[in-house]
C-alpha cells in the first residue's frame, strides 16, 4: 500500500506478533500462547481506537462539505466516504465472525472466560486450510475484494490498495522461500496455528483493514473544496544568497511570506518543462552548463519559471550564477608534515569564493606565506603542528598535522655505473674506480624533493686481507675516488671496506646541515 502509515503502537504489536510466531516453530511453552492473547487483546484495543479515528475523519468530511453548502461535488465525495465507512463495518464484522468460529470449534471458553482450546494446534488450521473445511478461501476472497473495491472507488494514482491476503508466491516476504513455495494464504497463516495465535492473526488483519480505511478517508478528504483556492499554509520562507556559509563568511537572504494551498497543487514549468510538485512546492533540479566568465570567475544565468492555479498563470523570470570550476593542488604530504623541511600546502575554503582573504598562524613550527592566495609553506619544529586559518581577519578554524622525521638516505657505492656486487665481490683488474651517493627515501624525495638533496662529502677506503688492514687507508672528499693507489697491492680474496664518514643534506633554502647516519660500511670482496 503506498503511502499506508501505522500508529508506533500498531508497529510494536506487529513485531511481537512476528517474535511470538517464531517461537511458536519452536513448540514452545503455554506461556508463549498466553502472550499470544494479550497480542490479539491489544490488536483489538487498537481495532476500536482506530474506528473512532475513521469515524473523526468521516465527520470532518461532512463538517466540510456542509460548510462548503453542500456543492454537488462534495456531495458525492461525502457519499463515497460513507460507502466507504459501511463497507469496512462490514468487513471488520466478517473478521470478527472468523474469531468467534475459531473459539466455538475448540471448545469454546471456561467459567472464568479462557479458551479452553488454548494449546490445540489443530483445529484452526483444519478449518482454514483448502485440503480440509477451506474456510479461509472466501476470506481471502473477501479481503482481496476490500481492497480493490477501495481502488476503485478512491481512484487515486498516488495511493494503491495492494491485496491483503497474498499466496506465497505472491508475497515479498515468501517469494524466494523454497519451503513457502506453491503454498496458499490460509496454509502460510494459519497452518499448525494454536486457537490464540490464529484469533491474533485475524485481528491483524482487522488493523490492516482499518489502516486502509482511513488513507481512503484522508484521500476524499483532501478532495473536499478543491474547485476552491484557499491559501491555508501560511509560511515563513528564506532566500539566502547560499545555504551553506563558512566561518567568517555573512549570511545574506530575504525573507518573505509565502502562502499555498492544501486542497491544490499548482502546474508548474521551468523554460516551458513541467517539474513535479509537492505539497505546493515545485521541485527545480537541473545541471548548471558554463558559460563567458567574468573577472570573479562567474556567469549570470537565468531561467524562465510558471506555475498556474486554476485559470491564472503566474511567470517570472530568475537569476543564478555559475561558478567557474577551479581545480585544488593540496599538499602531497596529506596530514603528514616532516621536520624542519619546507612543507608547502595549498590552503582553500571554497565556500568563501572570491571573498577568500586568508592569513595563518602556526603552532610548532613557523609558516612562509607564498605568492598566490592560499598558498603557505609549513617548517615544523616539533611532533605535530597547529595551522590556524582566517580570513579577513576572522578565525576559520584549525588544521592539524602529524609530524615526522626525515628518514635517513640509502647508501648506495657504484663501480662504474653500476653497484659494487657485494656478493659474488669486484676484479681486481677492472676495479679503478668507486663513486659514494646519498639517495633519499622515495616517498621524501617526491612530496618534498627540495628538501631530498644529499651528498657524501667524506668517505675512507681501506683494502684488508684476512683480520688486518693493508697499507694506508684512502680518504676522499668527493662522491668519486680514483683506487689506483690501493689496488697496486690487492689480491684475490682481499676486500675493500668502505666507511660514509659524512653526508650533507642542503633544504629548500638553499643551507646544508650534517646528517646522522650512525655507522655505515659497504664491503666489496675482491676476485
Amino acid at each position: 500500500m503506498a503511502g499506508g502509515k501505522e500508529t508506533p503502537r500498531q508497529k510494536m504489536i506487529g513485531m511481537m506478533y512476528l517474535v511470538l510466531t517464531a517461537l511458536l516453530a519452536l513448540n514452545v511453552s503455554v506461556t508463549v500462547l498466553d502472550k499470544f492473547i494479550d497480542i490479539n487483546e491489544s490488536l483489538e484495543v487498537s481495532v476500536d481506537a482506530a474506528k473512532e479515528q475513521n469515524s473523526n475523519t468521516l465527520k470532518r468530511i461532512e463538517n466540510a462539505v456542509e460548510e462548503s453548502g453542500n456543492r454537488p461535488a462534495d456531495v458525492a465525495i461525502l457519499t463515497k466516504a460513507e460507502q466507504i465507512r459501511k463497507r469496512t463495518r462490514e468487513m471488520i464484522e466478517v473478521l470478527s465472525g472468523y474469531k468467534e468460529q475459531f473459539i466455538e470449534i475448540t471448545g469454546g471458553r471456561d467459567e472464568n472466560g479462557d479458551l479452553v482450546g488454548k494449546t490445540n494446534y489443530d483445529l484452526v488450521g483444519d478449518y482454514m486450510m483448502p485440503e480440509n473445511k477451506n474456510n479461509g478461501e472466501p476470506l481471502k476472497k473477501d479481503l482481496n475484494e476490500y481492497a480493490q473495491y477501495l481502488n476503485q472507488t478512491v481512484a487515486d494514482s498516488a495511493v494503491s490498495f495492494e491485496p491483503l491476503a497474498l499466496d506465497a508466491d505472491n508475497n515479498p516476504r515468501y517469494s524466494d522461500d523454497p519451503n513457502q513455495k506453491g503454498k496458499d494464504w490460509a496454509t502460510l497463516e494459519f497452518m499448525g496455528t494454536p486457537t490464540p495465535a490464529g484469533l491474533a492473526t485475524i485481528s491483524d488483519y482487522q488493523n490492516k483493514v482499518m489502516a486502509y480505511e482511513a488513507l481512503a478517508l484522508d484521500v476524499l478528504a483532501r478532495r473536499v473544496g478543491a474547485a476552491d483556492l484557499k491559501f491555508d499554509n501560511i509560511n515563513l520562507v528564506a532566500l539566502p544568497e547560499s545555504k551553506v556559509v563558512a566561518a567568517g563568511a555573512k549570511y545574506v537572504a530575504d525573507l518573505i511570506v509565502a502562502a499555498s494551498s492544501s486542497a491544490e497543487d499548482p502546474e508548474m514549468a521551468v523554460d516551458g518543462k513541467s517539474i513535479p510538485v509537492e505539497g505546493g512546492s515545485g521541485k527545480i533540479e537541473f545541471t548548471a552548463t558554463p558559460g563567458a566568465y567574468g573577472p570573479d570567475g562567474t556567469v549570470r544565468k537565468t531561467f524562465k519559471a510558471s506555475a498556474k492555479l486554476k485559470d491564472s498563470v503566474y511567470r517570472d523570470e530568475i537569476e543564478y550564477f555559475v561558478a567557474k570550476p577551479v581545480i585544488q593542488v593540496q599538499s602531497a604530504a596529506l596530514s603528514t608534515l616532516y621536520l624542519n623541511c619546507g612543507n608547502k600546502l595549498n590552503v582553500g575554503v571554497p565556500a568563501l569564493g572570491t571573498s577568500y582573504n586568508p592569513s595563518f598562524s602556526v603552532r610548532g613550527g613557523t609558516s612562509i606565506e607564498g605568492k598566490e592566495i592560499g598558498l603557505v609553506t609549513i617548517v615544523p619544529n616539533a611532533p605535530k603542528v597547529t595551522l590556524g586559518v582566517s580570513s579577513n581577519g576572522n578565525k576559520i578554524g584549525d588544521v592539524e598535522f602529524d609530524v615526522q622525521r626525515i628518514p635517513k638516505p640509502d647508501i648506495q657505492v657504484y663501480a662504474g655505473s653500476k653497484p659494487v656486487n657485494q656478493k659474488q665481490g669486484e676484479s681486481i683488474s677492472s676495479l679503478r674506480v668507486l663513486r659514494a651517493q646519498a639517495i633519499a627515501e622515495d616517498n621524501f624525495k617526491r612530496q618534498l624533493p627540495d628538501d631530498a638533496q644529499y651528498r657524501v662529502t667524506r668517505w675512507t677506503i681501506r683494502l684488508a686481507r684476512g683480520p688486518r688492514p693493508i697499507g694506508q687507508p684512502l680518504r676522499a672528499t668527493s662522491e668519486t675516488v680514483n683506487l689506483s693507489q690501493i689496488m697496486s697491492s690487492a689480491r684475490a680474496g682481499d676486500r675493500l671496506i668502505v666507511e660514509i664518514d659524512q653526508v650533507l643534506r642542503r633544504n629548500f633554502r638553499g643551507n646544508t646541515e650534517e646528517v646522522n647516519l650512525g655507522e655505515e660500511i659497504v664491503v666489496v670482496p675482491l676476485n
